[in-house]
């Protein structure tokens, strides 16, 4: 446990609270999830069941000990629902915002900069991920909607028969609407072209 720990305790973390706080967090990771950074808050007063923000490849999960530190309050969300992270630094500490994409935001403030700042960072890198997802999914999305069966990327758009039953000068229409709408790539849409006007 104590080398699970030690890969935790960069940032001068408290180590009673990073341990109480992993043990709880491993009962709640998923299949292929992992921790990945665990930020600890800091405040000007003794604070014996400190805040943590613990970070996995899955998600964001804030924990809030209630009770003297009996229980814990969780409050997770995935990363392909965050919309983005910020960062405050003050004089005392800094505070890790995070907003989602349905606009619901949460907040841990008294955190050592350097782990803040980790925090951050990390935050970042997952966002850049996560942002090129739903790029992606969204233009999954609109070519379904689009394409009425129409698949790029070196597939047909149709099975052959079906292209040859199909008037050519429509199926181009189709194509160029395509590019319009910035789902077919210049590249792609002259393919097709070249393969339809072929059988013409």
């Amino acid at each position: 446990m104590i080398n699970d720990l030690k890969k935790f305790l960069n940032e001068e973390q408290d180590p009673k609270a990073v341990e109480k706080i992993l043990e709880k967090i491993t009962g709640l990771l998923t299949a292929n999830e992992a921790v990945e950074y665990i930020a600890v808050q800091k405040k000007p007063v003794v604070n014996f069941s400190p805040d943590c923000i613990a970070l996995t490849n899955k998600r964001i999960i804030f924990c809030k000990p209630k009770n003297f530190g009996l229980s814990m309050n969780f409050q997770d969300y995935n990363w392909k629902d965050v919309a983005d992270c910020h960062l405050k630094e003050e004089i005392l500490g800094a505070t890790f915002t995070m907003r989602t994409v349905m606009n619901l935001r949460n907040f841990m403030d008294y955190l050592p900069k350097s782990q803040a700042r980790k925090l951050y960072q990390f935050a970042q890198s997952k966002e850049e991920e996560m942002r090129e997802y739903r790029r992606e999914k969204d233009l999954e999305n609109k070519r379904a909607a689009a394409g009425g069966g129409i698949i790029v990327n070196n597939t047909p758009l149709h099975s052959n028969e079906n292209l040859q039953q199909e008037d050519p000068f429509a199926v181009l229409l189709k194509l160029k609407n395509l590019l319009e709408n910035g789902i077919l790539s210049q590249e792609e849409f002259e393919q097709k072209k070249n393969e339809i006007l072929s059988r013409v």
